[in-house]
Order: C-alpha cells, then structure tokens, then sequence
C-alpha cells in the first residue's frame, strides 16, 4: 500500500478547475439512448465545475476558470457554482459566442450525448494569473479545454506554471470522440500535459475512446506512467477502481446500490479521491472516499446538492 504521507491543503484554494461550464439537457426518462429521448430537464454541467463544487460541499475553498456566454443560461450556470460555494470571480463572459450545451441520455450506464462547443473554450492564458496558482494546491482539467484553440494552449501554458508553482496537476481524461475528432493531436496534447507530472483519473470507457479500441489496463498504466504521470485511478463502473503508482496497485470494489443517475458520478469520485489526497490519506482511503462519494451522486438525480462530511466517505 503506498501513501501520501501528510496533508497537502496547505493553500488558500485546495483546488482550481480550468475547463467547461455548461448547460446539461438530461433525459427525464432512463433510455438505451437520445434517440428514444424526448424529453429534458436543465442542470448545470461541465466536469470541472462538477468537481469544484463537489469539492466545496466536503469544505475545500475552490475556485473554478470557465467560458460562457453573457446570455441568460450563462448567468444561470454561474449562479449555481457559485451557490455550491466555488469561487466564480475568474469566470470569462464572451460576448459572441453564446453557453455551450450538451444533450444527454438518461441512463444507468455511459450516457449518450451530443456536445455544442460554443463559449467553453475561449479561455486566454491572461486569464489563469499567476498569482491563483502560487495559491492553489490542485491545478486540474480535462479533455475539453486541451481539445480547442485558444484554451488547448492557454491550459497548457498554465500546466508549466502551475508546475513551477508548485502545484499537484490533475486531470480527467474524458476523452469523446464527439467533443476531440483528433485522436493522433488528442494523444500528443494529453502526453504534453502530463510531462508535467499529474495525478489523472481514467475510466474503462474513457481509454477505449483514447486508444479508438479495447486495451488492457496494464497497457494504460504502462503508457500513462511512460508520459509521466504519477498516480493512475482507473475507474471500473460497479467494478470498483484500480490506483497505480507505477510501483504497485490499489483494488477498490464498492457495494451494490439502485443508480437512478449516472451523470457526473466520475467528477464525483475524483472529488472525494483528491480531497481525501489533500488531507493525507492513504491511496486506499482516497479510493474508498471516491467510491463513497460516487455513491452519493449516482443515487441523486443531477448535482449533489448538499454538504458532505469528508470523514464519513471513509467508513
């Protein structure tokens, strides 16, 4: 069992989140897909607002850099980060391009969706300062930010700095085809960005898409260790989660449970795994803590909506 020895919360933020914002159209019906979807209910989306705001319902400060439009649905978006409790002082309003949505299916598996990339990704490298980043413990991101110009290159030149911050990186590699058709520039912006060193969580489903074919999960942790990341949490579905040091590995399986909603469950788990990090817990505990929060999320229809004590995700 490998450790992180000592809490790492030591910064005004315990995490800064880079990346979409977005409105979430979610089937009020469970389908197989949207084609058999009719109906959708509003929510506020987008990975790393989920995680910030999961995170400042277990009482870390966040704060959370995203695009949106100076519509109504953009002041709508803010508005419910910023009821989380994420700090939204950073959040960029373009003027012309209008919030970006995504459909989804409601489902108890990978939903189906369909992305509308509009203002997410107009995020300038002057809009990470410097300053958050000497500020903050946890820089993190995903695959939409690093998939378009001008944020690709604006998250990627933050990378550097927050490294020289001295900051942890992390990453979601949500990576979709529908949201990155570029799978060769996928491969070489993903390998840029964890050169820095990163703590990356993976689903099954997520490395099929990066890789275009199943792979074993030897093979991810062999190439994601290679590229330089760190810490490996490769998430299973009601198979549990596998963390890898490049040394050893961490086998996590949950319990049973009704999932009434899979929407978001990933950014849910990499919460509780990045909080329970920040507070010095072991990689099991961090597993055991994503696991339980996941759990929170995937048996509530859309966000979590209340504060979590980070102590009962470890029993």
């Amino acid at each position: 069992m490998f450790f992180n020895t000592k809490p790492m919360n030591k910064r005004k933020y315990g995490l800064v989140a880079v990346g979409e914002l977005l409105g979430d159209f979610i089937g009020t019906e469970t389908t197989t897909s949207l084609f058999d979807t009719s109906k959708f209910e509003r929510f506020q989306g987008g990975s790393p607002a989920n995680l910030a705001a999961n995170m400042a319902r277990l009482g870390f400060k966040t704060a959370i850099i995203s695009a949106v439009g100076t519509d109504n649905l953009g002041k709508y978006l803010v508005e419910k980060v910023a009821v989380a409790g994420v700090d939204t002082s950073l959040v960029i309003y373009e003027k012309n391009e209008p919030s970006s949505i995504v459909l989804v299916s409601r489902t108890t598996g990978t939903p189906d969706f369909i992305p509308y990339r509009t203002a997410d990704r107009m995020i300038n490298p002057e809009n990470i300062p410097d300053e958050l980043l000497q500020n903050c413990s946890v820089f993190h991101t995903t695959c939409w930010p690093l998939s378009k110009q001008p944020s690709q290159a604006s998250v990627l030149d933050a990378a550097k700095r927050a490294k020289n911050a001295g900051c942890i990186l992390s990453a979601d590699l949500n990576y979709a085809e529908r949201v990155w058709p570029d799978r060769e520039e996928a491969h070489k912006v993903i390998k840029e960005y964890l050169s820095n060193g990163a703590l990356i969580k993976l689903s099954e489903d997520d490395a099929e898409r990066f890789y275009g074919e199943a792979v074993s999960m030897e093979k991810v942790f062999e190439d994601f260790h290679k590229w330089g990341a760190t810490l490996i949490c490769y998430t299973l579905g009601g198979k549990g989660s596998v963390v890898s040091n490049g040394k050893e590995l961490i086998f996590n399986k949950p319990e049973a449970i009704t999932v009434l909603d899979a929407t978001g469950a990933g950014d849910s788990f990499w919460s509780g795994f990045l909080a329970a990090y920040l507070s010095g817990k072991s990689s099991k505990e961090c597993a055991q803590a994503g696991a339980n929060m996941a759990k929170i999320k995937l048996t509530t229809v859309g966000p979590i909506k209340q504060n979590v004590d980070l102590e009962s995700l470890f029993n």
